[in-house]
């Protein structure tokens, strides 16, 4: 997929953990880990906010296309 969610590295350079995250944005731990992980098929403008907010840090940040050779 050309997508490549960066969630893991946010979280590592925030210092966070997967549990704390979940809290914070009020997501369980299961679509948090399917987001983190890339398997998810799609994301909320909501959730990316909530998530951006909590970790401080830009759509951007968290989201990248890689094209498929």
């Amino acid at each position: 997929m050309p997508i490549i969610v960066n969630l893991d590295v946010m979280m590592a350079k925030r210092k966070i953990s997967l549990n704390e995250l979940s809290e914070k944005v009020d997501l369980t731990l299961a679509n948090l880990s399917i987001l983190k992980t890339g398997k998810a098929k799609a994301v909320r403008f909501s959730t990316l906010e909530a998530i951006c907010k909590a970790l401080d840090c830009q759509p951007g940040d968290l989201l990248e296309y890689k094209k498929e050779i």
